[in-house]
């Protein structure tokens, strides 16, 4: 098994990332746990106050979960990874079963900054971007994908989004064993990253 950390700023082009290594890997070879399935359930704050909560925030996250369930798959267990609703910031019922495979990708703004789970990581990648691009990006999705505005996306972004990248996601930087600089749209660095893989795949 081959447990692959990918960290970066919001809308810096993770996903990209991610979805390029998948295709060019075997079908079921590869699973991918997204970092946001950990959010901490927010069902007991009120709904008018949910909008102002630090999402970007290490404590936002349920470290201890996303561990335990790491840990799980490296030794070859499987597990019910919970699901989170943006829309309204709670956690759901459904969950999804993850089987263990040869490749197991976590992904997410801070997959980096847990040591311990920086210790069940063989590789780790930070996806880096121009703030300006990030900006941008993030007004598109969370319009799109979250449905907010682009006078919440702003706010949000002024109020606590940059000022949590740079205390918390920019210094995660020098845990990395690769940087991929210009985000998702680094063709070359994608391709020698998924070489790198493959060659783990055909040991």
């Amino acid at each position: 098994m081959y447990i692959i950390g990918i960290a970066g700023g919001t809308a810096s082009g993770k996903t990209t990332v991610v979805k390029e290594i998948v295709n060019s890997l075997p079908a079921g070879e590869v699973v991918v746990i997204p970092q946001d399935s950990y959010y901490k359930d927010s069902s007991h704050v009120p709904v008018e106050k949910r909008q102002f909560i630090n999402f970007d925030h290490p404590d936002a996250f349920d470290w201890e979960l996303m561990v335990e369930q790491l840990s799980m798959l490296r030794k070859g267990e499987s597990i019910d990874q919970p699901t989170y609703s943006y829309i309204t910031c709670t956690r759901q019922p459904e969950t999804v079963h993850i089987e263990p495979r040869k490749i197991i990708i976590i992904e997410g703004i801070m997959a980096l900054v847990s040591p311990e789970l920086r210790e069940l990581m063989d590789l780790k990648i930070f996806v880096d971007a121009e703030a300006d691009d990030r900006l941008i990006r993030l007004i598109r999705r969370d319009i799109v994908e979250r449905g907010r505005t682009p006078e919440m996306v702003l706010s949000r972004y002024e109020r606590i989004v940059k000022a949590m990248h740079d205390e918390f996601i920019e210094p995660t930087k020098k845990y990395a064993d690769i940087i991929i600089p210009q985000g998702g749209s680094n063709e070359k660095a994608i391709k020698a990253l998924q070489m790198a893989i493959q060659f783990f795949l055909d040991k």
